[in-house]
């Protein structure tokens, strides 16, 4: 095995690494969030009590999707070719889009939490 395998399958393996570490944190978020939702839905019937429960599915989200982005930013870091850039530019886009979006809608209902907090 040459120095140059050796390389490519090390990198790989960063790759795949930081991969699973986005898919682990968005695991760990849903699962997180849909205990917390059983348990609070058994207790109060209010929406309200929810909001607490998007808000940290959010974040969870949010921190999952910079992890996919980061591998797919190392996947293509090495000799990439002009495919790899356009799908690069594509997948980032989105992902850009989706984290700026959740991170507006984590905002506000931090801001509704605050203001029902204040006010009751």
């Amino acid at each position: 095995m040459g120095v140059e395998e050796v390389l490519r399958h090390g990198y790989q393996v960063l790759v795949t690494a930081v991969e699973v570490a986005g898919a682990v944190v968005i695991f760990v978020g849903a699962a997180w969030a849909a205990l917390r939702f059983a348990v609070e839905g058994l207790r109060h019937r209010s929406a309200a009590v929810f909001t607490p429960i998007r808000l940290s599915l959010g974040r969870f989200l949010t921190l999952g999707l910079e992890f996919q982005l980061a591998a797919d930013i190392l996947r293509t870091a090495v000799s990439p070719t002009f495919t790899q850039i356009g799908q690069l530019a594509a997948i980032a886009t989105i992902r850009t889009a989706l984290n700026y979006f959740l991170g507006r809608e984590i905002r506000q209902e931090q801001r509704q939490v605050g203001e029902t907090g204040r006010g009751g």
